[in-house]
């Protein structure tokens, strides 16, 4: 792609997420929102392939449907109350209209089933974008008006994502629908601390797209797409690939890894908030994503092929490293003792 155009893109990605962010008025919101999916749609369709033309129809469909939503919901908003302002308080109708959209555009379930096909037919680091960057406006107008909606509702919605995700992974061979189940999951845990606390739902976030980035990173290096590949990985580097398992851990939740700090401190203040009923189910939601994240963690580590294969090796293709690897990896697997520090500061 020409790097004049590259960076255009890169530009309006960009402002559209700030403008969203920064907005105030339903109108600007809705024109953000509208800009962030125009600008990735070329991102989405540059390996010209049929998959990736589905996957942007897919895509420009169900992105412009949740935008048409909000625009609806927020014209009928202005005309019962008046205002544009986000903040207010809408009306329930209309609360209603734009959390369903909101969760369409997030992926979450039970309006779940583009994102996978969309991740699939994408390339590894435009699956990226679409896991942390794009989710990123989406989010903050439902945090700018969480305080207006049903916390049973919201934690409905998060036990039900949580378990989707983790049901949807069981079976899947590729490596970007396991990631898109995975990003489903973590929506839920995601949208459970933003009911709880808005500030957790920020660190949440962060160490969600954290850890996120570094295992599409290492994927999209050792262009590892399917269960299969990620058995060859220890060919290009055993320490890489010792790495990744820990990042797969760390994804996973289990502790020492950073994955673990979200989940603990959500479950500290649900059970703090009486809700121990939801905090035991959301736990056992998460043992079938857990499930999925272990097996790639064997197949990666702890087997080899059984035979030979008529494919070629990893080591039989050059690997260009990337130096922000290594970093991502430590933040990924080793900011758990900072838990403290970083629940305070957020």
């Amino acid at each position: 792609m020409n790097p004049i155009t590259w960076a255009f893109i890169i530009t309006a990605i960009s402002t559209s997420t700030i403008l969203v962010a920064s907005s105030h008025h339903w109108l600007l919101a809705w024109l953000g929102l509208e800009l962030n999916t125009l600008s990735i749609l070329p991102l989405i369709m540059k390996p010209a392939h049929p998959r990736a033309t589905e996957a942007t129809t897919k895509y420009f469909l169900v992105q412009t449907t949740a935008a048409a939503m909000i625009l609806f919901a927020s014209i009928i908003n202005t005309w019962q109350t008046g205002q544009w302002s986000i903040p207010n308080s809408p009306t329930p109708y209309t609360t209603a209209i734009i959390t369903s959209a909101i969760l369409l555009k997030l992926g979450l379930a039970p309006v779940h089933l583009w994102y996978p096909d969309v991740l699939q037919g994408a390339s590894m680091n435009t699956a990226l974008v679409l896991s942390t960057w794009q989710k990123l406006a989406p989010l903050t107008l439902l945090m700018m008006i969480s305080h207006h909606l049903s916390p049973y509702t919201l934690l409905l919605l998060g036990l039900l994502s949580a378990l989707v995700g983790g049901w949807l992974g069981l079976n899947q061979t590729q490596i970007r629908k396991i990631l898109a189940a995975s990003s489903i999951a973590h929506m839920g845990w995601l949208i459970t601390a933003m009911t709880i606390s808005p500030p957790l739902a920020t660190l949440t976030l962060l160490i969600y797209i954290m850890t996120t980035i570094t295992v599409f990173s290492h994927m999209s290096m050792t262009e590892t797409k399917t269960t299969q590949d990620i058995g060859t990985t220890w060919t290009h580097s055993p320490a890489m690939t010792l790495t990744t398992m820990l990042a797969l851990i760390s994804l996973g939740g289990l502790p020492p890894t950073t994955g673990f700090m979200p989940k603990w401190l959500i479950m500290k203040d649900m059970l703090s908030a009486n809700l121990t009923p939801i905090a035991l189910a959301i736990l056992m939601a998460s043992l079938p994503s857990l499930f999925f994240y272990l097996r790639l963690m064997y197949i990666s580590t702890l087997t080899a092929p059984p035979n030979t294969t008529t494919t070629e090796y990893k080591w039989r293709l050059k690997m260009t490293p990337q130096k922000t690897l290594a970093p991502l990896m430590m933040l990924a697997i080793m900011l758990l003792p900072l838990t403290p520090m970083m629940y305070t500061t957020t």
